[in-house]
């Protein structure tokens, strides 16, 4: 009897939590008035990724005066709610400062004629933006704010201006715009390939060896070289593509009879491919009216 009694308890106290349990674990899910968004960007060989979020205008003065939502030379958080992060994979360079890879919170400090942007060790700081220390500062720099052309009723980071080792962050809102430069070290990296899969490797392959010459070719390098590492390439398994690198590095070397005879041949490759590439061809046409003109 007395064990019948104790399972009987046990019983009833596991239907309790059962029925409990639903009750104490459910939550109702709203939306964030500022929702959260994380934007990332290859900047050259580097990944930028910026994690904020996002308040509306909503009939409010943005910046300027004290009752404004951002007040005039006041440090803010870039965004609502958290510290707005910015995270570099490798070390960048940031308005002309030398910033190591890490995560940094993106405080601002806008004016009306000049932002201040500060880089800060401190991702905790949510709205007390003065609450860390100057000399945890990575970075800091001015920039110039803008009028914009259209009401931004959200505010919103994005990556603009994109070259292959450099990229702009805009911050916009309501009618004010304000963006700074991010600088990725893309040639001492690729440079570090190059020597080390085609320069020190006694048998490069096809693609590393063409992947160099348009790098030098892109970057206004060593052509004498360039041509060297694409005719390697070419010697034994010619592309159209490459073939036609051959004939866009002769042309800057101004060997313009080796460009028409190379653009020949890639416009002969690419109309024999299949499908036939009259991308390529096209170019091969351009290449070889420019090489014609450039030797007469």
């Amino acid at each position: 009897m007395k064990n019948f009694a104790l399972q009987l308890g046990t019983a009833t106290a596991l239907a309790i939590s059962l029925l409990a349990a639903p009750t104490a674990q459910a939550q109702i899910a709203t939306p964030q008035a500022s929702p959260k968004s994380t934007v990332t960007q290859r900047v050259g060989l580097t990944d930028v990724t910026i994690t904020y979020y996002r308040p509306s205008v909503k009939g409010r003065a943005i910046f300027g005066g004290d009752k404004a939502v951002v007040p005039a030379g006041k440090r803010w958080r870039t965004g609502a709610n958290a510290t707005t992060s910015i995270k570099f994979s490798d070390d960048v360079t940031v308005e002309g400062k030398k910033v190591p890879a890490g995560e940094y919170g993106l405080y601002t400090i806008p004016n009306a004629t000049e932002w201040t942007v500060v880089l800060n060790k401190s991702l905790k700081q949510g709205a007390d933006v003065d609450g860390f220390k100057d000399d945890q500062d990575v970075a800091r720099f001015t920039i110039k704010p803008y009028k914009l052309a259209t009401k931004v009723e959200t505010f919103t980071i994005t990556f603009a201006d994109l070259t292959p080792a450099t990229a702009n962050v805009a911050m916009d809102w309501e009618t004010t715009g304000a963006k700074f430069k991010i600088t990725s070290d893309v040639d001492s990296k690729v440079l570090a390939q190059i020597d080390e899969k085609v320069v020190k490797n006694a048998s490069p392959t096809a693609n590393d060896l063409a992947g160099a010459a348009v790098y030098y070719y892109d970057n206004n390098k060593d052509m004498k070289q360039a041509l060297v590492w694409i005719q390697k390439a070419n010697a034994t398994d010619p592309k159209f593509w490459n073939v036609n690198t051959e004939a866009k590095i002769r042309l800057k070397m101004k060997d313009y009879k080796g460009a028409v005879a190379a653009a020949e041949q890639s416009k002969k490759l690419a109309l024999a491919a299949t499908p036939a590439n009259t991308e390529y061809a096209k170019m091969d046409d351009e290449l070889i009216a420019e090489a014609k003109k450039g030797g007469k």
